[in-house]
């Protein structure tokens, strides 16, 4: 983390300075984990062996499965935000869609496992819209103040543009300046007010750490990619292995005939003849029981769960709850982290007077957060059932899984309960003028 005393100023010098510090960051560190998520490994880039040996580079990619597996968990169903307030529940249904937000979510919630955290940027749009998207911490960063809360002071965003010339922009609390670099770093042009009260930037965290979720076990990774390549360099071996031939001489036509038909035949005494294959000491159990440990501690470590396991499918009820108990507690921890952001989110929105809405608007937004955990509809329709007239409406319907939005489902309801007493407001009426007509 990056930080700096509250009154620094930016200078282009200054600039250079952490856009330095920074690429060193993404060298040393963030490269490394974007190559083991996109399945570019150590192994790959090994010393050749000789050409004689069985070379097999084999790489499984736990790195992206772990990742993925988790994030589908944690956020492979949408996070349900709502208001009590209508005004504020209407504009954050039409601002999460104007920016497709559910997607915008789940690939920042994807960034924060792989690096550990990523960054979410806010913007004017010409269409006078205010606009939300992510960001990778491989092209950007947050420089913070010294204090105790770690107020954020700058937001760094850099990239090459399609003459390869490096070009970004910088913000503060009250103005974004573009820059870019042609030898060294300068002004583009004056720099103009965002709009929002403070850095329009939220940095998201998988953990305090900032650790990304598969970073732990990635040392066990390239072990494994390592020894399960040795094995296939074993097969190979053993698959072409020397005949070995003691006791006679061959001549070429006999070695020829050898190989061709597979067939050992010698009219000699064969008392002192010795035929065999060559083959080197079989380590192959000592290689699965490696395989193996390494398979169980990458997941043990990472606490993401192998769903693929011959054994997990079987599991149901509690005991499924039990086998996803470690990846729940992950899941909850980065939750507490991503509402963290999210209320930034919004307070940064809400200050701004393009929004429309009242600067502490943003306070009363609820976060739901749905683990996607297989689902038993009869047991949640059930308890839902009994919980009528013991909880409000609202919670009645959080219980189930197949309600996206509680707000819009009341809604719904409101307003079948409303036609229903139409219709049977109508009915009565009808019912009252023919008994008049029979009267008549």
């Amino acid at each position: 983390m990056f930080r700096l005393p509250s009154n620094t100023e930016m200078t282009p010098e200054l600039l250079s300075e952490y856009i330095t510090k920074h690429k060193a960051i993404v060298n040393n560190r963030y490269s490394k984990l974007k190559d083991a998520y996109e399945n570019n490994y150590d192994i790959f880039h090994q010393t050749a062996k000789a050409e004689y040996k069985p070379d097999n580079r084999i790489s499984v990619n736990f790195a992206k499965y772990i990742t993925d597996t988790f994030n589908g968990f944690f956020i492979g169903n949408p996070i349900k935000i709502q208001s009590d307030n209508k005004d504020v529940n209407d504009y954050l249904q039409y601002l999460d869609s104007y920016n497709d937000q559910d997607d915008n979510n789940a690939e920042l919630s994807k960034i924060c496992s792989i690096y550990g955290k990523g960054y979410e940027m806010y913007y004017v749009d010409d269409e006078g819209n205010i606009g939300i998207t992510y960001l990778a911490p491989t092209e950007a960063f947050i420089i913070y103040d010294e204090s105790i809360v770690e107020k954020p002071l700058f937001f760094v965003r850099y990239y090459k543009d399609y003459e390869n010339v490096e070009r970004g922009s910088w913000s503060d609390a009250t103005q974004v300046q573009y820059f870019y670099n042609n030898g060294s770093y300068k002004w583009q042009d004056d720099p103009h007010n965002h709009g929002f009260d403070g850095v329009p930037a939220t940095e998201y965290v998988e953990n305090a750490e900032r650790l990304g979720l598969f970073e732990s076990a990635l040392p066990m990774i390239n072990a494994y990619n390592k020894a399960i390549s040795e094995k296939a360099n074993d097969v190979d071996y053993f698959a072409d292995a020397y005949l070995k031939v003691l006791g006679t001489l061959l001549d070429q036509e006999g070695l020829k005939k050898i190989r061709d038909n597979r067939i050992i035949n010698f009219d000699e005494d064969a008392s002192d003849l010795v035929v065999e294959f060559m083959q080197k000491p079989n380590a192959d159990t000592t290689q699965e029981n490696l395989l193996n440990r390494l398979e169980r501690l990458i997941y043990q470590i990472s606490m993401v769960a192998n769903i693929n396991d011959e054994n997990f499918g079987t599991s149901s009820g509690i005991a499924l709850k039990y086998k996803l108990l470690s990846m729940t507690n992950l899941a909850k921890t980065k939750e507490r982290k991503f509402v963290s952001g999210m209320n930034r989110r919004y307070r940064l929105i809400f200050s701004n007077p393009v929004s429309g809405m009242t600067r502490d608007a943003w306070v009363g937004i609820q976060y739901k957060f749905t683990f996607n955990i297989p689902a038993n509809l009869s047991d949640e329709a059930t308890v839902a059932t009994q919980l009528e007239g013991v909880v409000s409406k609202e919670t009645q319907l959080s219980v189930l899984s197949i309600v996206d939005d509680v707000q819009s489902e009341l809604d719904k309801i409101n307003a079948e309960d409303e036609q229903n007493a139409l219709s049977i407001v109508d009915q009565r009426m009808f019912s009252n003028d023919t008994s008049e007509d029979v009267d008549e």
